[in-house]
């Protein structure tokens, strides 16, 4: 089992924590990331774009001139693809992008999403994290104590709006519970900073 340093908010190690083997220490499988962060991206797309086509476009019922004898290209409408004003060809219309992934296939995703923040010793666990008040300058000294990155991906057991407050206003820095947390935002993130409390939860959930 990997065993990773405790810290406390000061930046101090206070212990050792030791992370599930099936968790946070598989061999991580790039292409089911891949998928996995796919999926998510596609989850996310509105699909509300939309053009006419040359049915819907208003106007164009009459021909614009004779067949032949003109020396024209012969046309049927001025709402033909072609012409100004016209419709489009293969036009968008609103349709949804969601799919969905097996099971097992997000749950793999999750592990080696975690177990590669480990490999790459881009995790840092704290003993609490808890604040009186939200103070954005308070939880910046946070972040310099435990030598986080500019862009990290804070993780609580339990919602708290202080810790919550304190850092939306931090540019690159997000917060999460572990029910809300996901593949993109683990890997799209260059520092995972995680409670102990959040990880025997996400032991408990993915064991």
């Amino acid at each position: 089992m990997p065993k990773i340093n405790v810290m406390n908010i000061n930046g101090q190690n206070v212990g050792e924590i030791e992370l599930c083997d099936s968790i946070f220490n598989v061999e991580v499988n790039e292409h089911v990331l891949y998928e996995a962060v796919k999926c998510q991206l596609a989850n996310r797309r509105q699909g509300t774009q939309s053009a006419k086509t040359r049915a819907e476009v208003r106007g164009g019922g009459r021909k614009p001139w004779k067949q032949k004898g003109t020396g024209r290209a012969r046309q049927g409408s001025t709402r033909s693809v072609q012409w100004v004003g016209g419709g489009v060809a293969f036009a968008p219309k609103p349709r949804s992008y969601k799919y969905t992934l097996p099971k097992k296939v997000r749950r793999l995703a999750m592990k080696c999403a975690l177990s590669s923040k480990v490999q790459n010793n881009e995790i840092i666990v704290l003993d609490a994290l808890t604040m009186d008040a939200p103070k954005t300058k308070e939880f910046v000294a946070i972040l310099n104590n435990i030598k986080a990155s500019r862009k990290a991906l804070v993780v609580t057991a339990e919602k708290n709006e202080n810790v919550i407050k304190s850092a939306r206003n931090i540019e690159g820095v997000q917060t999460a519970l572990v029910n809300t947390l996901n593949v993109y935002d683990i890997l799209n993130h260059d520092t995972f900073v995680i409670t102990t409390d959040a990880v025997k939860k996400v032991e408990e959930v993915y064991a």
